[in-house]
């Protein structure tokens, strides 16, 4: 299956999904996952119309994306992996939004550099939601306190938040408990749901789904 037939595919699903929600038709962004795909396999998906892409590395995203934004400007770029503070200067520069924000350090290293190049890239902020140690993101009992840094203490453009539920647990639990965090802290933006799970995350409210393998089928392995 082409990259089209699959992009197709995904709207197609995210119309029905909403829908069954009793969501209006196209309150959901796709964010369009072409970590590790190249400007080749993206271009076409571009041309097909989509503006929104998400990247998980910094290096990877300057490789390819300055050449596409530019034949293709109306294009948004969203980070969504994790973020060392060493590159907050790149992904600042490159990137219209960043996901991954996962601890008040990156928060402030985010500000302090904004502020340096005159332009701030929106913010959504990452919970663990399982708790899990091995994953990036801010504990739940921790996340008010995390939002009030972020928003209040530093201005950054808080959007909303964003999280990647454990693998072997069901996902809704999770959209639920941070649909829940974002409702007391007044954000509507919810990055939540990925392939395998989104029309489960559009039921609890996803404001922004990150879909990579349905679209562009499975990743390259590594060399």
């Amino acid at each position: 299956m082409s990259a089209i037939d699959g992009y197709r595919q995904v709207l197609d699903a995210i119309a029905a999904a909403e829908k069954d929600a009793g969501r209006a038709a196209g309150e959901v962004r796709l964010v369009a996952v072409s970590k590790t795909f190249g400007a080749e396999e993206i271009r076409p998906v571009l041309t097909a119309g989509q503006t929104l892409f998400g990247e998980n590395r910094v290096q990877e995203a300057e490789d390819k994306w300055p050449a596409l934004k530019e034949a293709f400007p109306d294009t948004v770029l969203h980070l969504i992996g994790p973020l060392q503070s060493n590159k907050t200067k790149n992904a600042v520069a490159l990137f219209d939004a960043i996901e991954s924000v996962d601890r008040p350090k990156i928060a402030r290293a985010i500000a302090k550099e904004a502020e340096k190049q005159g332009r701030m890239p929106d913010v959504f902020l990452q919970i663990n939601t399982g708790e899990e140690p091995q994953k990036a993101g801010t504990l739940p009992g921790e996340a008010d306190a995390f939002i009030a840094e972020a928003r209040d203490v530093l201005n950054l453009p808080v959007k909303g938040l964003m999280c990647i539920p454990p693998v072997d647990e069901p996902p809704a639990p999770h959209f639920m408990l941070l649909a829940k965090i974002a409702a007391r802290n007044g954000l509507t933006g919810l990055s939540m749901g990925m392939s395998a799970d989104f029309e489960t995350a559009i039921r609890f409210g996803a404001t922004h789904i990150r879909v990579g393998s349905a679209i562009f089928g499975a990743r390259p392995k590594p060399a």
